[in-house]
């Protein structure tokens, strides 16, 4: 994709001088570190079925294909890296023009970045919780234990999804035994939000509030297709705060932004 216009990016910089905009970001700031996006432009249809929270909660079998997917995205994941989108949406924060990010990510890449104030909507990947118990544990840890009681699951690996799931055959998935919670025998499942639950209304209201404290919202990468996001955009419309838009291809929420950026984060924030 061609590079953003500086008079494109002047015209923003306009919209965020002397404010504090609350960051919505999404799939699309990961991808310049290597986790793909579910819908942006390039991006494969998604082959892997949605594991909704019901099912795993009440089906071994398809618990036990989710973890060995998982396991073999996990390294991918764990060893990403913030990009240059991130880095200067922190170098933002800390210079004031920002007031802190919602993510809808479980990737952990902004908080690596040095941002300060993260409000991950979605949970993360970095630990996986009981829920028998409520017990966490690292997911590192949950990893090593689960590749120390199937040995041939170090062998199989896979590019991951932006929900730390990934691609792999049928075969792959014979003979696995999944670790269960330490303290209690619980099952264990990483600690995000999947389809079926929602988001604790603990998060949704420091969304809430950090969006109507600011003077404005920009969206980063997401297609705002999810309700979860979506809805922040609708508050701060409602609340005639304006919204940016930094993307690339449409979003659910075109039609209430008063600025929209078509372009690679990586390209635009730095240039901020």
């Amino acid at each position: 994709m061609r590079v953003v216009p500086d008079g494109i990016i002047a015209e923003l910089a306009r919209m965020l001088n002397g404010k504090r905009f609350a960051a919505l970001s999404g799939a699309g700031i990961s991808t310049e570190s290597g986790i793909p996006d579910y819908r942006g432009p390039g991006s494969e249809a998604r082959k892997v079925k949605t594991v909704w929270y019901q099912d795993f909660t009440t089906d071994s079998e398809l618990r036990k294909r989710y973890w060995v997917r998982s396991a073999a995205g996990w390294p991918s994941m764990r060893g990403a890296i913030p990009n240059a989108a991130h880095s200067a949406l922190a170098e933002m924060e800390h210079g004031g023009r920002i007031s802190g990010v919602i993510t809808q990510n479980v990737d952990g890449l902004h908080t690596a970045a040095g941002s300060a104030k993260v409000i991950e909507l979605h949970g993360a990947l970095r630990d996986v919780v009981c829920l028998s118990c409520g017990e966490k544990e690292p997911r590192t840890a949950f990893q090593d234990r689960l590749l120390s009681g199937n040995p041939d699951l170090k062998l199989v690996t896979a590019a991951p999804r932006p929900d730390g799931d990934s691609e792999l055959p049928d075969e792959a998935f014979g003979g696995v035994e999944v670790p269960d919670c330490l303290r209690c025998g619980g099952i264990l499942k990483p600690d995000v939000v999947f389809f079926g639950e929602r988001v604790p209304a603990e998060r949704v209201s420091r969304a809430v509030e950090l969006v109507g404290s600011s003077d404005g919202l920009i969206v980063l990468g997401s297609s705002l297709t999810v309700y979860s996001g979506f809805r922040f955009i609708r508050l701060a419309a409602a609340e005639g705060l304006p919204v940016v838009i930094v993307t690339i291809g449409p979003t659910r929420g075109d039609g209430l932004a008063a600025l929209i950026v078509q372009g690679r984060l990586g390209d635009v924030l730095p240039r901020l």
